[in-house]
């Protein structure tokens, strides 16, 4: 559309607006853009774009995928994740959600392995983590320690390889 106002030369503000909902058509979009029309035959004044490009964003935004991303997080558990793996996939979920930082290291929290917690509570009170980055390197260094303490050892047989973990 951008580009289309560029150039067909559309300088002035109310011309661009009108330009723009005369090409939105069909459902939801024509509806919106007869009723911003309607609006605009009714008044005289020249219309702020910022505003107007503002309120495009906001009523066709996807916000399905934020909710989408939201219940994912919510619902992420380390299991048996490798931990670099859960903290990466974690940070995505969380940035698609959008969700707040003291939200974030409560479903961290929540949702990594209860010895990795345990652990890092039993912190002196001085050395406790308080914002999310610092959570997150705690639960990754102790997450890794535990990582490489667990007894994952492969036995080879003179038929097999036993896989263990």
């Amino acid at each position: 559309m951008r580009l289309f106002l560029k150039s067909n030369r559309v300088m002035e503000i109310n011309d661009r607006i009108i330009v723009i909902l005369a090409h939105l058509r069909g459902g939801v979009v024509g509806i919106y853009a007869q009723q911003k029309l309607d609006e605009l035959d009714q008044e005289l004044g020249i219309q702020d774009w910022n505003n107007f490009v503002k309120e495009i964003k906001i009523t066709f935004s996807d916000k399905t995928k934020a909710a989408d991303a939201e219940w994912k997080i919510e619902m992420f558990k380390q299991g048996k994740k490798n931990m670099a793996d859960f903290i990466i996939k974690f940070e995505a979920l969380a940035m698609k959600a959008d969700i707040d930082k003291l939200y974030a290291i409560f479903l961290l929290k929540k949702n990594i392995q209860y010895d990795i917690i345990k652990t890092i509570l039993g912190y002196p009170p001085i050395t406790m983590p308080e914002t999310l980055k610092e959570w997150k390197v705690a639960v990754t260094s102790v997450g890794q320690g535990y990582e490489s303490t667990e007894g994952r050892h492969n036995y080879k047989t003179s038929i097999r390889t036993i896989y263990e973990g």
